[in-house]
């Protein structure tokens, strides 16, 4: 059975963050904040920052195929 995932977004107005922030909330969700304060760049940059998904996971999975690639030997010299 697949878990439901639920992404948090969030809108805020801040000179100390960056454009985008992907983080996560108390219940250690997704959670994504958006700085309006940073509105043209935003915009000018929305459909490079709408296409970063794809590209975003192949990273996050060569980092976690790596991963279980240790744990994995490590189990096996155990």
């Amino acid at each position: 059975m697949e878990q439901e995932t639920n992404v948090e977004f969030r809108m805020v107005d801040d000179d100390e963050l960056p454009p985008v922030v992907i983080t996560h909330n108390d219940d250690d969700q997704v959670k994504v904040v958006v700085n309006i304060r940073h509105k043209i760049w935003l915009s000018l940059h929305r459909k490079t920052i709408a296409g970063v998904a794809e590209p975003l996971f192949g990273k996050l999975d060569v980092i976690l195929t790596g991963m279980l690639r240790e744990q994995r030997r490590d189990e096996l010299y155990e």
